[in-house]
């Protein structure tokens, strides 16, 4: 297990010269684009629309979850006693996860990874920034949930903000907004097959579009960046 947070100009300036904007015609400032550093995104998993109706291949859990104008839109239900959840499945190792949120009333959400039976990582993401996790996969047995980063970062709850999360082999690299910092952490819990991926909003409503899931494999210049990156 490491635990890492990856800083550099290096990152910044490739996350701002490739960048697109996150806002756009549903408002919020424009932000940057993070890019990918671990991975070489490849063929498409998801092609999902959220134009009018919440897709069959989204299954909401907790909550109430619609869709507008191609937003997904998740809110915490009180009388659940849970926060707002909803997962597709999908069969797939390695993937890079992008995606657009806006955070509304909800005080923070998660994109979470499940393999067959428990969880396997998360990145939670709040106003004052995002976290990278490993998470319990046998809860009352020995293993636990591991954190690998907490990154700062400011991020206004009425605007549409940009995440990019790398999952290949036992790495997990995390995004938002093309800043100059990523969470990186590797575990052999990672380095599996997964079943499922799904968001979820806790203490309100939150909104994401934009979703794009697609296959992974290293760059080759990746381990030349890690190191770059992770250089004191």
């Amino acid at each position: 297990m490491k635990l890492i947070i990856l800083t550099s100009k290096w990152s910044r300036r490739a996350g701002l010269a490739l960048g697109l904007a996150a806002g756009g015609l549903l408002g919020g400032a424009e932000t940057a684009k993070p890019v990918p550093l671990m991975c070489e995104p490849g063929e498409a998993l998801v092609k999902d629309s959220f134009a009018a109706s919440l897709p069959k291949t989204w299954r909401a859990g907790k909550g109430t979850w619609v869709c507008e104008g191609g937003v997904l839109r998740g809110t915490e239900v009180k009388a659940d006693a849970h926060q707002a959840v909803i997962r597709r499945p999908l069969a797939f190792t390695n993937a890079v996860v992008t995606f657009s949120f806006r955070l509304g009333t909800s005080r923070q959400i998660s994109l979470s990874v499940n393999d067959e039976k428990e969880h396997v990582c998360r990145v939670i993401i709040n106003p004052k920034g995002f976290v990278v996790q490993k998470d319990d996969h046998d809860h009352d047995g020995p293993d636990k949930a591991v954190v690998f980063a907490r990154v700062p970062a400011t991020l206004a709850a009425g605007e549409w903000h940009t995440a990019v999360v790398e999952i290949n082999g036992a790495e997990l690299v995390a995004q938002v907004d093309g800043t100059a910092k990523a969470g990186f952490g590797a575990h052999e819990l990672l380095n599996r097959p997964k079943a499922n991926l799904g968001f979820t909003a806790a203490g309100g409503t939150a909104e994401f579009r934009d979703i794009s899931i697609v296959a992974a494999k290293p760059r080759t210049d990746w381990a030349a960046t890690k190191q770059r990156l992770t250089a004191k």
